[in-house]
């Protein structure tokens, strides 16, 4: 199969702290509207599955996540496009936060688990990952990283020195009431990545409070070209969807590839990292 030009993506926006039920329905209503709208790929926020409030989170029964997971793997078969939703699963100590890529097929074929934690809870709960993300969508070499990750620019410039040319972005920017209007005035809660790597960014955001009223996130979803411009981008405070169409030959990876080349004594470094991503991309989070 040859490597399309162009990829039509669509990033969904919703509310942070619902509970597993009224997610998982949403998330199938939007993998229909996707397919309807000819997308190829959707992506999901940041655990937009089991939600990100910790109050709920912790009273979920493992086996309830885990049929929420099949019943969307089911629908992303049946629509017939790439879909990429999040959990935070229970381990042995702690939780993960993960990214799971569901195949055409209703196969999860690639699992990455957020690396930097944000806020009380998630440091209270959870633990990090140790890969960064690296994986395939239609032969397109593509990356992915959890919110707070995305402050992080080595955990994405790597896999584009790799290869990738679009990074997918999950995020829940959820915060005390006067954190969150600080990232609304200031700037956005995610910067754009392009403008440090010349590759394609999509964001899927949360928006809404948390039940007890003391939290709310940001919205502001995105999808930007390659030279940090957007193409489409989503309000502070509703659900909705957003699409795009990616021109391919825009992702040219002109900066991250410049980094491989100069200074010459980093080159030996950047080859040893490289060969260490592609040697744990298709771990399984653990």
């Amino acid at each position: 199969m040859s490597v399309p030009k162009t990829l039509q993506v669509s990033c969904v926006q919703l509310h942070w702290a619902k509970t597993l039920e009224p997610n998982l329905e949403a998330t199938l209503h939007y993998i229909r509207l996707a397919a309807r709208e000819g997308s190829r790929v959707v992506l999901f926020p940041e655990a937009n599955l089991t939600g990100y409030y910790f109050p709920d989170v912790l009273g979920l029964a493992p086996g309830a996540v885990q049929r929420a997971l099949e019943r969307t793997c089911e629908a992303a078969a049946t629509a017939g496009l790439w879909v990429i939703v999040g959990t935070l699963r229970k381990t042995a100590d702690r939780y993960l936060n993960l990214a799971h890529v569901i195949s055409p097929g209703g196969r999860i074929v690639h699992e990455y688990a957020k690396i930097h934690m944000a806020g009380r809870d998630e440091k209270r709960y959870c633990r990090g990952g140790n890969k960064l993300s690296l994986f395939e969508i239609d032969g397109i070499l593509c990356t992915l990283v959890i919110c707070r990750d995305g402050r992080h620019p080595e955990l994405y410039r790597l896999p584009a020195m790799a290869g990738a040319q679009i990074l997918f972005h999950p995020s829940c920017s959820s915060d005390e009431v006067e954190a969150v209007i600080w990232k609304r005035t200031a700037g956005r809660a995610q910067q754009p990545a392009g403008p440090n790597s010349r590759i394609f960014h999509c964001v899927a955001n949360t928006v809404g409070q948390s039940p007890d009223g003391k939290q709310t996130s940001s919205g502001q979803s995105f999808i930007r070209e390659p030279s940090g411009m957007p193409l489409a981008e989503a309000g502070w405070y509703r659900e909705e969807m957003i699409t795009a169409v990616l021109d391919l030959e825009r992702a040219d990876r002109a900066y991250v590839l410049d980094s491989l080349k100069e200074p010459p004594m980093l080159q030996p470094y950047w080859d040893q990292m490289l060969q260490r991503v592609k040697d744990r991309a298709n771990l399984t989070p653990e």
